[in-house]
């Protein structure tokens, strides 16, 4: 018999949901408040369902892997559209694409051992200043697009070698 899906799941599926509808708006420049906006959006259900799982108890095997490949696909999604706008560097784009598949990896790896790593405040400050750099390049804002951009950057490679150090620790290499 199948389990419905508790609010924090469907959450995460909502945000996955948004990614075609976000990546329209971006490259068809239709309107960067809507495309910020749907962004945003997908962004406070990502908060939402955490908090909700965490406050009250509905935490899931399935809410640990499907939450941040949902939080994954909308951060590379919207970063690969605004390479197509020439907004953001595709080389930068290439790199924080090639950390989140990588982690995704090891998370894989990790639950083949039943382990699973959940992110860690590093992931999340990550998570929340690329959030905030997206929003900024989607609505022009510069140099401070780029400068919060950079700063995701650095955010980025700092918790994925946080993240290997964390998977080498609990899984036998």
């Amino acid at each position: 018999m199948i389990k419905p899906l508790n609010l924090p799941n469907k959450l995460s599926l909502f945000r996955i949901f948004l990614v075609p509808l976000l990546v329209a708006l971006i490259i068809t420049k239709y309107s960067s408040l809507l495309a910020a906006t749907v962004f945003g959006l997908a962004m406070l259900t990502d908060w939402l369902d955490g908090y909700i799982a965490r406050t009250t108890n509905q935490i899931t095997t399935l809410g640990k892997l499907l939450d941040p490949v949902a939080d994954k696909l909308l951060v590379c999604a919207a970063l690969i559209s605004l390479v197509g706008t020439s907004k953001v560097p595709a080389w930068i784009v290439v790199i924080i694409i090639g950390r989140e598949l990588a982690i995704t990896g090891l998370r894989a790896v990790a639950a083949s051992q039943a382990e699973i790593i959940a992110a860690g405040s590093l992931g999340k400050y990550k998570t929340t200043v690329q959030a905030i750099a997206i929003v900024m390049l989607i609505l022009n804002i510069p140099p401070w697009d780029m400068v919060v951009l950079w700063l995701a950057l650095i955010l980025t490679l700092v918790s994925g070698v946080d993240y290997f150090i964390k998977f080498a620790q609990k899984i036998e290499l």
